[in-house]
């Protein structure tokens, strides 16, 4: 007994390790995004009063509603790439929703409701498809939603005729409701833009839904082991079909904030989109392998993402390093989840 007892001690040191280690990976977005809003505020240049340009409201509350979209169509991506799956058509998908925005209001008369309505539920039906094809047909969620990709942008060029739909308001035939135009402003004194509110109430309610729903578990249970998350009795497949319609509903909700701040619909718009909101959910510290993460990482990793591009600008670095400097970033946050523990 007394052996056993002597050999404990010893026991208990690795498994502290761990847990710190854990720990720390856990909450990796966060010291990054700390580190990067030190680093901004250290490097940002000042105005002629001396004042640190990053560090003023305007540019701050500019820096979230450029996140904002992104930020939206990351948290749908979330719930995808925590079964360990992936959906590259979710910027494609914002086009087609921006585009439909425009068109159902400027050239079919519909109201901002009505509009609404559709463009999000066309979203979270082209989700669902995919999702369907994914869990009922098995047909890999890369080949999918990269066909998805290109299914979605014919579809918003083939319904905007390969052009432009500018969104003007008013009250006459070929003009928006001027409640869409709501979507480019900003609340609360005109410093709060709207984009940003709809972001955090995403956001919220995207935590809230994961931390108190049975679905969260499934999500996690499918993303650590599928197979035994099946045995145990999780409805797998419609798990999976449900992910992909959430994912579905941000990229047409981002694609409504897109045609509000715009004031306009393109087939081109979101393109590249998918890959910086993945980018976004990776460095936020959700394992592309599925079963770990969080909403609340990928909101801090697409802050980090977007503070990174704002102080890169007022620096007037260079746009191609720029890239750079952000494809390094997004390695090393991928190789930081290589070497996390896996129990």
């Amino acid at each position: 007994m007394s052996n056993q007892t002597a050999e404990r001690p010893p026991a208990a040191a690795p498994r502290r390790r761990a847990g710190t280690a854990e720990t720390l990976f856990r909450f990796q977005s966060f010291f990054g995004l700390v580190a990067v809003f030190i680093a901004a505020v250290i490097f940002s240049p000042r105005d002629d009063e001396g004042q640190i340009l990053f560090l003023t409201s305007d540019n701050l509350f500019n820096i979230v509603r450029a996140v904002s979209e992104i930020g939206i169509i990351a948290v749908g991506l979330t719930f995808v790439i925590l079964i360990g799956g992936i959906d590259l058509s979710v910027g494609s998908v914002l086009g087609l929703a921006a585009v439909g925005s425009a068109v159902l209001m400027v050239e079919d008369g519909f109201g901002v409701w009505i509009t609404v309505g559709l463009v999000l539920l066309a979203g979270v039906v082209f989700g669902l498809l995919q999702g369907t094809a994914v869990a009922l047909l098995g047909v890999q969620a890369f080949i999918v939603t990269l066909a998805g990709l290109q299914i979605a942008r014919g579809l918003a060029r083939m319904w905007s005729g390969g052009e432009t739909v500018q969104i003007s308001y008013g009250d006459g035939p070929g003009q928006a409701p001027m409640l869409f135009s709501l979507l480019g402003e900003r609340t609360f004194g005109g410093v709060v833009p709207i984009p940003v509110l709809i972001f955090a109430v995403v956001a919220v309610a995207a935590i809230l839904f994961l931390r108190t729903s049975a679905y969260s578990r499934h999500l996690y249970a499918i993303g650590g082991n599928e197979k035994a998350a099946r045995l145990s009795g999780v409805p797998v497949n419609r798990v999976k079909i449900i992910a992909f319609g959430i994912a579905g509903f941000c990229a047409a909700l981002a694609g409504i904030v897109h045609a509000g701040q715009l004031n306009a619909g393109s087939p081109n718009d979101g393109i590249a989109y998918e890959l910086d909101g993945i980018a976004a959910v990776v460095v936020g510290g959700t394992s592309l392998a599925g079963g770990r993460g969080s909403v609340i990482g990928t909101i801090a990793g697409a802050l980090l993402l977007g503070i990174l591009n704002n102080i890169l600008s007022l620096n007037s670095v260079n746009t191609d390093l720029q890239l750079l400097i952000k494809g390094l970033v997004i390695v090393a946050a991928a190789a930081l989840q290589r070497l996390r523990p896996t129990s």
